[in-house]
C-alpha cells in the first residue's frame, strides 16, 4: 500500500533541519505517487528517489530546508548508497539513471515485474485515498521492441534539449540544465538518438525526433518560438485499430509502438457503442478513439470530436474524412460543453495530466450519458475525477492499467464508469 505523507507530528520547529546536501541513513518505506519512496527520520518525511521499499540507504537531500525560516513538511532526497538492498533491485542499464543524472527514468533500478507492481500499488492507493474505491488489479505489460533490451527502445517520440552552445542532451530531474548524454536507451532504435545527440544544433532550443510506423525518422530542430509561427511540422504515419493516421509534429500520439492499439481496443470494449448512438470524444487529439466510435455507431449515429489544438483538428479531419458521422470541433472542452449543452449516449475523454476537473465532470454528467470512458495518465487526477463522477451518480465499473512507459513511474489507465447503481 502506498501513502502520501501526513504532516509530521509535533511542532514544525521541533523537527530536525535537513538542509540541501545533508546525508542521512534511512529505512525506506512505501512507494508514493511520483517515482519515489517514503522514508521518515525523527518525524520528518523524505521522498527518496533511486530507492526501493524495505531498503536501508544513505540518502543525500536534494531539496531541503532553507537556510533561514521554518522546516518544510517534507524534503526530497536521492539514495546515493544502498546499505541493504531489496531483492527487486537490478543494475540500471543506463549509466545516467542515477542521482544527479538524467531525470527521464526513475525506475531503471527496479526489476520490470516489480516496476509494474510499484505502479499498481500507486494506482490502488490513489483510488482508495481519493475516491474510496478498492482496486486489486494489475498493471499490464505490452510488447517489447525488436532490437532493444527488455523495457527499452519504446520511445518513438523524443524531445532533446539544446544548451546555449548548441549541444543536445537531456534534463536532470527538476532542472533546466542540459546533460550531454551520449545516448538514450529509451529511444526507439530507429531514432538513432546517439547520432542526433552527437550532432551540433546551433541556434536551436531543442530537437524533436519522431519514428513512425512506416519506419521513417523525422528530426526537426526547434528554433525560438517566434520563428516557428506559420510553420507546419513534419507528419508521421501511424497505424492502429486497422486504420491509418496522420500525425503532425511530435505530439498527439502515444510514444510506445503498441500503445495506440492497446488503448483503442480497451476504449472500444469499455464504450460498448451501438449503431445509432450519439457519442462525444473529448480531448480527442487526432481522432484515434473517434474513429472506433464512429465505426461502431454507424451512419445513423454521430460522434462529436472536440479538440482545442488547430494542428490536431486538421489531422483529425483528415483521419476521419471517410466517416461522415464524425464531426470535428476546434474548441476547449469546457467551452464546447457549456455553450452547446450536448446530449450523448456515451462519452470518451482523455484529458491532460491535471485531469478533467469538477466543472467538466459535471458537464459530462449533464449530457445524460449512460457510459463514460476515461483515459488517464495520472492516478491522482483520475481518482479525483472518479470521486466527482460518483457524486453525479456514476460508479466505476471497470479499469485496466497499462505499462506503456517502462523504466519510469508513468502508466496509462482506461476506466469505465456507468450511471446508476449496480443491480
Amino acid at each position: 500500500m502506498t501513502q502520501q505523507p501526513p504532516p509530521p507530528s509535533g511542532a514544525p520547529d521541533a523537527a530536525p533541519r535537513l538542509p540541501t546536501g545533508a546525508a542521512v541513513e534511512v529505512l525506506v518505506g512505501a512507494v508514493a505517487h511520483g517515482g519515489h519512496a517514503v522514508a521518515r527520520l525523527d518525524g520528518r518525511v523524505l521522498f527518496v528517489r533511486h530507492a526501493l521499499p524495505g531498503e536501508r540507504v544513505l540518502a543525500r537531500v536534494s531539496d531541503g530546508d532553507p537556510a533561514d525560516g521554518p522546516t518544510r513538511r517534507f524534503v526530497r532526497a536521492d539514495a546515493v548508497e544502498v546499505l541493504a538492498a531489496s531483492p527487486d533491485r537490478v543494475q540500471a542499464p543506463c549509466a545516467w539513471a542515477r542521482p544527479g543524472g538524467c531525470g527521464g527514468c526513475d525506475l531503471q533500478h527496479v526489476a520490470l515485474p516489480a516496476q509494474r507492481a510499484w505502479k499498481a500499488a500507486v494506482l490502488a492507493e490513489q483510488l482508495q485515498r481519493l475516491a474510496g474505491i478498492t482496486w486489486t488489479g494489475a498493471v499490464e505489460a505490452v510488447g517489447e521492441v525488436a532490437g532493444a533490451g527488455p523495457g527499452l527502445g519504446w520511445r518513438t517520440r523524443v524531445h532533446l534539449a539544446v544548451d546555449g552552445d548548441g549541444r543536445a542532451g537531456l534534463h536532470p530531474v527538476r532542472s533546466h540544465a542540459v546533460l550531454g548524454v551520449g545516448d538514450c536507451l529509451l529511444a526507439h532504435p530507429a531514432a538513432l538518438a546517439a547520432q542526433v545527440l552527437a550532432t551540433p544544433w546551433p541556434g536551436a532550443d531543442g530537437v524533436d525526433v519522431t519514428v513512425d510506423d512506416d519506419g521513417c525518422r523525422s528530426v526537426v530542430a526547434v528554433p525560438a518560438a517566434a520563428a516557428t509561427r506559420g510553420r507546419r511540422p513534419a507528419q508521421a504515419h501511424q497505424h492502429a485499430a486497422g486504420r491509418d493516421f496522420v500525425v503532425s509534429g511530435p505530439g498527439f500520439w502515444q510514444v510506445h509502438p503498441d500503445a495506440a492499439g492497446a488503448l483503442a481496443a480497451a476504449v472500444a470494449a469499455a464504450a460498448q457503442a451501438s449503431p445509432g448512438e450519439r457519442a462525444l470524444d473529448l480531448y480527442a487529439g487526432v481522432g484515434l478513439f473517434a474513429a472506433g466510435l464512429a465505426q461502431a455507431v454507424g451512419p445513423s449515429g454521430r460522434v462529436d470530436v472536440v479538440e482545442s489544438s488547430g494542428l490536431a483538428c486538421a489531422d483529425a479531419r483528415a483521419n476521419l474524412a471517410d466517416l461522415r458521422q464524425a464531426v470535428v470541433h476546434r474548441s476547449r472542452v469546457d467551452t464546447f460543453l457549456s455553450r452547446w449543452h450536448p446530449s450523448a449516449d456515451l462519452v470518451v475523454l482523455d484529458p491532460p495530466r491535471a485531469g478533467a476537473g469538477a466543472d467538466v465532470v459535471a458537464a459530462v454528467a449533464a449530457t445524460g450519458a449512460t457510459r463514460v470512458v476515461y483515459v488517464a495518465c495520472d492516478p491522482a487526477a483520475l481518482a479525483r475525477d472518479v470521486a466527482t463522477f460518483a457524486e453525479r451518480g456514476y460508479r466505476l465499473a471497470g479499469l485496466r492499467a497499462y505499462d506503456l512507459f517502462p523504466m519510469t513511474h508513468h502508466l496509462e489507465v482506461v476506466a469505465q464508469l456507468v450511471s446508476g447503481r449496480p443491480g
